[in-house]
């Protein structure tokens, strides 16, 4: 556990998780019941519909998050850290890796797992605004044109404020969702208190008479019930910066009562006035005063929904740079104590856009709500098969409670997937092909990385034979200290060659530098490099680095020279890194379409001496051809 969440006391965690953590799923109850009574024939919607609605939503939400995430799925921490990327760091090391230049099965579905996420983590933000703002429709049908204009307002302010890091605004979120969960509960409350023959509605007897009532065509109703549960995945992705037992208090003394209060509070008020059906979360308050007032703080909460996808994209960006699925990118860390907020430029604008575009396009929550589910339910089957390999592999769990246990998960999972999948051609496509965009990308990446490296090996297949071509080249030795970044820790890295095939000359000594990042979040101090002492003034040097960590170099190096006695004149060492350019023909194994992708991103790649805190003055690049 890391040292901030053991200073933090168990309130101040609490209050955290209610601000970060459940934004996505507290402001469920803005869209959710509007969306499940229009599938269901919205004014033809019977009192049996309602109440069916309303039991799937509760079993929805008791099985899915309570059961499933916060009692099983959040078992299967990495040191803590939760995730998609932390559950394959659990998988065993044979069942995750595969041939060179090939990904393993398992490793694709947490890739596909993560490039889900991203669909997601642009249509939180749209649908969530979008549905807070619409209120002002119903305060006053003659600003329904204003809704648009205020939902991109809205977005652009919030993307705008990222630079400075959710601490600029972290100490208001909690007390906000405090009054937007107790707001629910009382809405709830006063209405279900008119109403309270709606609670009968908890019996699973009328969700299983829903289906027996509309027959298979009725298993539509789970792509807008799945709603309910959008933000679940959130509660297992942020478990390392809250813990889970501050997660699973506040879930079940407090947000988990308000949003159920505040859903059957909606069918209460349905019942009583079936008008209400066209916006039932808004129709909870008179019209007036009090629905603008509702419509800010739905806002407000929104915007905290959306903080938190945001943030989880960020983070979901750097676990995948750093396991050698995306390009590197520009990682600014905006909290000096909390290691886990960090700002990347690139991915906010490219949320940002895809926002914006989103609001304009779709115009309503409604005609969003059919884009946003795939990418949930296609992700938490994913987990549920995933978390089925950690029992099963790693703990070593019988064949039969595992099964069984995949079984249940994937009893809700897969009908909810294949619900979703008929609203495909409705806007459903929508986080197919922004996933599908991201999941080529990060397959490409890999795919040349990999054969980088591959080539490299062939080349110089040991130490031995590059130390053969230097010598044979190598005519003076120079006074200096020379670091050349090596990829491979059991070879000369092939920079060093080029540079000694070109100048004839090396310096007196020379740190050969590997960087290894780890499948854990975290690596602690005493582990993260070791030193090893080579001929001719030759000294290998190993960094560890977890996947949640930023791999600075320099302070460690000198770290290294403390302990390691290695020569180190800080301001007299020359940093060496190699640069490929890539020829991009039809001869190479990627293929020239590949290939020129892959050139291209990393032609925009951020160069390696930022990437990992080198002195840019200091530093050397020597560039090769390749074909790939």
């Amino acid at each position: 556990m890391s040292d901030h969440k053991q200073k933090a006391s168990f309130g101040s965690l609490a209050l955290g998780a209610l601000g970060v953590v459940f934004g996505d799923i507290g402001t469920s109850p803005l869209y959710t019941l509007k969306e499940c009574l229009h599938a269901a024939g919205h004014h033809q919607a019977t009192e049996a519909d309602l109440y069916g609605v309303l039991s799937l939503i509760f079993w929805s939400l008791t099985m899915v998050v309570t059961v499933k995430y916060l009692t099983f799925i959040m078992k299967a921490d990495n040191k803590g850290e939760g995730g998609i990327f932390a559950l394959l760091a659990l998988v065993p090391d044979e069942l995750r890796t595969a041939k060179p230049g090939r990904i393993a099965a398992v490793a694709m579905f947490a890739v596909i797992g993560a490039a889900l996420l991203y669909g997601d983590g642009i249509i939180t933000p749209a649908i969530s605004v979008l549905g807070a703002v619409e209120g002002l429709a119903v305060a006053d049908p003659r600003l329904a044109s204003a809704v648009v204009p205020v939902s991109c307002i809205i977005l652009i302010g919030l993307f705008s404020i990222q630079s400075r890091g959710t601490g600029l605004v972290g100490n208001l979120f909690g007390p906000v969702m405090i009054v937007w969960f107790g707001t629910l509960a009382a809405l709830g409350v006063y209405h279900i208190s008119h109403n309270s023959e709606i609670l009968g509605a908890l019996s699973p007897h009328h969700a299983i008479g829903y289906f027996a009532h509309h027959g298979f065509g009725g298993l539509h109703i789970l792509a807008s019930v799945v709603l309910a549960v959008t933000g679940g995945e959130a509660l297992y992705a942020d478990m390392g910066h809250f813990g889970i037992k501050p997660i699973r208090a506040v879930w079940l003394c407090f947000v988990a009562p308000s949003l159920l209060l505040a859903y059957f509070g909606q069918g209460a008020h349905a019942l009583r006035d079936p008008h209400s059906m066209d916006n039932p979360f808004f129709s909870m308050v008179p019209a007036g005063w009090a629905t603008y007032a509702l419509v800010v703080l739905s806002s407000l909460a929104a915007i905290i929904a959306s903080q938190a996808l945001i943030s989880g994209a960020f983070s979901l960006t750097r676990q995948a740079m750093q396991l050698g699925y995306f390009p590197r990118v520009q990682v600014r860390h905006t909290a000096h104590e909390m290691e886990g907020q960090i700002y990347i430029p690139q991915i906010n604008y490219f949320l940002a856009i895809g926002c914006i575009a989103l609001v304009v396009a779709f115009g309503a929550s409604s005609k969003l709500a059919a884009a946003y589910g795939i990418a949930v339910t296609g992700t938490m089957a994913i987990t549920s098969i995933m978390y089925f390999l950690v029992v099963r592999q790693t703990w070593n769990w019988g064949l039969a409670k595992a099964a069984g246990l995949l079984a249940l998960f994937l009893a809700f999972d897969t009908p909810f997937l294949w619900a979703n999948l008929g609203k495909f051609t409705d806007g459903g496509y929508v986080p197919v092909l922004i996933g599908g965009v991201i999941l080529f990308i990060m397959l490409l990446w890999n795919r040349g990385r990999t054969l980088i490296a591959q080539r490299y090996r062939l080349r110089f297949p040991t130490r031995e034979s590059a130390q053969e071509r230097v010598d044979a080249r190598l005519s003076t030795r120079v006074p200096g200290t020379a670091v050349f970044m090596a990829s491979n820790a059991s070879s000369l890295p092939p920079v060093l060659v080029h540079h000694v095939e070109r100048s004839r000359a090396l310096q007196e000594t020379v740190i050969l530098l590997t960087i290894r990042i780890l499948g854990q979040p975290l690596v602690p101090s005493e582990d993260r490099y070791s030193v090893e002492h080579l001929e001719d003034g030759f000294h290998r040097v190993v960094m560890k680095f977890g996947f949640m960590e930023e791999p600075n170099v320099l302070p460690v190096l000198l770290e290294a020279v403390k302990t390691g006695r290695i020569p180190f004149p800080d301001g007299e060492v020359t940093y060496y890194l190699g640069r490929e350019n890539f020829i991009a023909s039809s001869k190479g194994h990627m293929g020239a379409f590949s290939e020129n992708i892959f050139a291209f991103l990393q032609k925009n790649a951020v160069a390696a001496d930022r990437f990992f805190g080198l002195p840019h003055r200091q530093v050397v690049e020597i560039g090769t051809q390749m074909d790939l």
